[in-house]
């Protein structure tokens, strides 16, 4: 299974936690903190965040607001929302069940 693939189910599931965790951030920022909390493992593309993005806003489990960085260049930066935040409590749970079963699986075999 390549890379992303197997990021891709978790991409949604990864920038919900990302900015529950860290608060409003932009798409950059994410892709630094996916790639560096797994250890460079996993690496997001901006052809698979920026959909995943706007399907998370479309679902209305982010909100986006342009602002302005400190070196003074605009930037979108997304933050959760209430739904996004109860969406991430039952795809978590879901998550951890199926990749626990999955090890178990692996391990037995």
């Amino acid at each position: 299974m390549a890379r992303s693939d197997a990021l891709q189910g978790a991409l949604p599931l990864l920038v919900l936690k990302i900015l529950v965790r860290r608060g409003p951030m932009h798409g950059y920022a994410m892709t630094s903190h996916i790639e560096t909390f797994s250890s460079e493992v996993l690496r997001v593309e901006e052809g698979s965040l920026y959909p995943a993005l706007h399907r998370l806003e479309e679902a209305r489990l982010v909100k986006a607001k342009w602002m302005v960085t400190p070196k003074n260049r605009r930037a979108r930066v997304y933050e959760v929302t209430p739904a996004g935040r109860r969406q991430l409590k039952a795809v978590e749970e879901r998550w951890r069940s199926v990749t626990l079963a999955v090890g178990q699986v692996l391990e037995r075999i």
